[in-house]
C-alpha cells in the first residue's frame, strides 16, 4: 500500500518541520533544522549548526518532493539552500572535511533538479554547487589517489571517499568515480563482504580501519549503482534492458564488476547487518546518537535505489533487488511500530527494534537525578535521529511505489 507509507513519510516531515525547522537569526526567508527538541539555547540560535546534518534535512525535503510536489516544499527548499550559505558566511568550502562538502553536493545537485514549475526549475545550479565540486577534486591526494577525511589528515576513508564518487558519478566525471571505488573495493572489502571504514597511513605504512558502520556499505551501494548505470547508459543499454547475447554481453562487461559488488554487499548486509526478519540494526562500534544517528537511514535510502534501479536483466539482480526491497520494508513496518507520538506526529527510536523514548528534558524533565546532569543522554532527541526514520519511510514509500 503506497498511499500508507506516503502519509507515513509525511508525518515524519511533518514532525521536523514542526519540532526542528526555524529560521535563522530570525531573518526572513531562512530555513534550518535546530539540531535537538527540544533544543537547548545554543541550539535555538544556530551555535551548533552541524553542515552535514543540514545536508540530509536537505536530502530529506528533497526526497518529499520528488514524491510529490508542491509549492510549500520547493519554497522550503529554496530557503534552507539560502540558509546554509548564510550559515556558512557565504562560502560552502569553509568546511575541512570533505565528507560533510560531498554530502551538501549531493543533496544540493539533487534539488537542482526538481521538476520544474512554470518553466522554472526549483532551484538554479550555483556556482557554490560548482565550487563544492571542484573542491573535492582538488582535495584528492595525488600520491593515493583519492581524498582524505578531511584537510591535512592522512586517514582515507568511505564516507568522503563513496560519498565523492557519487557526486563525480552524476556530474559526469566517472573515470574519476571508478577510480575511486575501484581503490574501496582493492582496499576495504572485508571476508564477510562487508566494508571497513578506511586506511590510515603511518610510518609503518597503511593501517585498515577495521570498523563497520551501517552508512559506508549504503554509500558504497549508491555510488557502485550510479557508475553502474552510467556505464550502461555510455554502451547504449537501458536501465531495464536484458543481457541476452554475447554482444550485449560485451557491452555490459565494464558495469557487471560494479553490480556483482552490489549484490556480495547486499547479501552480506542482510546476513550480519539485519535481523532474521530482515530489520537494518546498527554494529556494536556504531554509536546510536549524534552523527551515528543517520547512519542507518543512509543505508536505508541507498538500498531503496538498489532495490528501484539495479537492472533487472538477470536472476540475481532480482533476487538482490528483492532483498534490498525487504531489508527496507521490514526496517520501515518495525520503526513504525516502536514509535512514540507527541501532538500526533511520531517520535521514532534510535535503534529500529526498540521502542522510542521520550526525551526527557519534554514535560516534566528529567526522570533521575543521573539525568538531570547529563550522565544518561536520550537519543532521541537528536535531529539525527528523527531525520534517518524520516529518511527510511521515504525509502519505504518509493520501494512501495515501485512494486505496485
Amino acid at each position: 500500500m503506497p498511499e500508507t507509507w506516503a502519509h507515513r513519510a509525511d508525518l515524519a516531515e511533518s514532525a521536523i518541520t514542526e519540532r526542528h525547522a526555524q529560521k535563522l537569526w530570525w531573518m526572513p526567508k531562512t530555513n534550518m533544522a535546530v539540531v535537538t527538541w527540544p533544543p537547548g539555547l545554543k541550539d535555538k540560535i544556530f551555535w551548533h549548526w552541524h553542515y552535514w546534518w543540514q545536508a540530509q534535512y536537505l536530502d530529506c525535503q528533497v526526497d518529499a518532493t520528488w514524491r510529490r510536489p508542491t509549492k510549500t516544499r520547493r519554497r522550503r527548499i529554496a530557503n534552507t539552500l539560502r540558509t546554509v550559505q548564510r550559515r556558512n558566511r557565504g562560502r560552502l568550502t569553509r568546511n575541512q572535511y570533505y565528507d560533510d562538502k560531498a554530502w551538501l553536493a549531493l543533496a544540493w545537485d539533487r534539488a537542482s533538479q526538481l521538476p520544474r514549475e512554470n518553466g522554472k526549475t526549483t532551484v538554479k545550479r550555483p556556482k557554490q554547487l560548482q565550487d563544492l565540486e571542484f573542491d573535492l577534486l582538488a582535495g584528492i591526494d595525488p600520491v593515493v589517489g583519492v581524498l582524505p577525511w578531511r584537510a591535512g589528515e592522512t586517514f582515507y576513508n568511505i564516507p568522503s571517499n563513496a560519498t565523492a564518487a557519487m557526486v563525480f558519478a552524476r556530474t559526469g566525471r566517472l573515470d574519476k568515480a571508478r577510480e575511486i571505488v575501484d581503490w574501496i573495493f582493492d582496499s576495504l572489502v572485508r571476508e564477510d563482504g562487508l566494508l571497513s571504514d578506511g586506511i590510515r597511513m603511518r610510518m609503518s605504512g597503511p593501517e585498515v580501519v577495521d570498523k563497520v558502520y551501517t552508512y559506508n556499505q549504503g554509500t558504497v551501494l549508491g555510488a557502485s549503482l550510479e557508475i553502474a548505470l552510467a556505464l550502461r547508459d555510455d554502451v547504449g543499454l537501458a536501465h531495464d534492458e536484458p543481457i541476452d547475447s554475447f554482444e550485449y554481453s560485451e557491452r555490459a562487461d565494464a558495469s557487471m564488476f560494479y553490480i556483482t559488488h552490489i549484490r556480495a554487499i547486499v547479501q552480506a548486509i542482510a546476513l550480519d547487518m539485519a535481523t532474521p526478519q530482515g530489520v537494518l540494526l546498527s554494529p556494536p562500534e556504531e554509536s546510536l546518537e549524534g552523527d551515528g544517528g543517520l547512519f542507518k537511514g543512509i543505508l536505508a535510502r541507498y538500498l531503496a535505489e538498489v532495490a528501484v534501479r539495479l537492472p533487472e536483466d538477470s536472476k540475481e539482480n532480482i533476487a538482490t533487488r528483492k532483498i534490498a526491497a525487504r531489508l527496507v520494508m521490514q526496517s520501515a513496518e518495525s520503526l513504525w511500530s516502536h514509535r512514540l507520538e507527541v501532538d500526533g506526529l511520531p517520535v521514532f527510536a534510535a535503534e529500529w527494534t526498540q521502542d522510542a523514548k521520550l526525551p526527557h528534558n519534554y514535560g516534566l524533565g528529567p526522570s533521575s537525578i543521573s539525568e538531570a546532569v547529563g550522565l544518561v543522554r536520550i537519543d532521541e532527541r537528536d535531529l539525527s535521529v528523527q531525520l534517518s526514520g524520516w529518511m527510511l519511510l521515504e525509502a519505504a514509500a518509493k520501494v512501495a511505489a515501485a512494486h505496485t
